[in-house]
């Protein structure tokens, strides 16, 4: 559940804050409009997306028995000309 509080307790009282983030998004207001959202990191990366390895990282393969030659098979000349006109 989220909760509010005014930009200005939240500068009174910063540990206030992050006690309020604990539980879920603190929402900062700014003359009274939510302005800004206060999380913990945790739940910010799940919703950044970061829970886990990149996709480049998942596929990088750097031990050393995976090292191996790669020769894909060639699937014909799929470059044309352009036909402008």
């Amino acid at each position: 559940m989220s909760r509010v509080m005014s930009s200005r307790e939240f500068n009174q009282n910063p540990s206030e804050a992050k006690r309020a983030a604990e539980g879920g998004p603190l929402i900062v207001t700014d003359r009274g409009e939510p302005a800004f959202v206060l999380l913990r990191y945790d739940a910010y990366r799940r919703l950044a997306g970061e829970s886990g390895p990149s996709l480049l990282d998942a596929l990088r393969q750097d031990e050393p028995e995976a090292d191996f030659d790669f020769s894909p098979q060639r699937i014909g000349d799929v470059a044309r000309p352009v036909e402008l006109g």
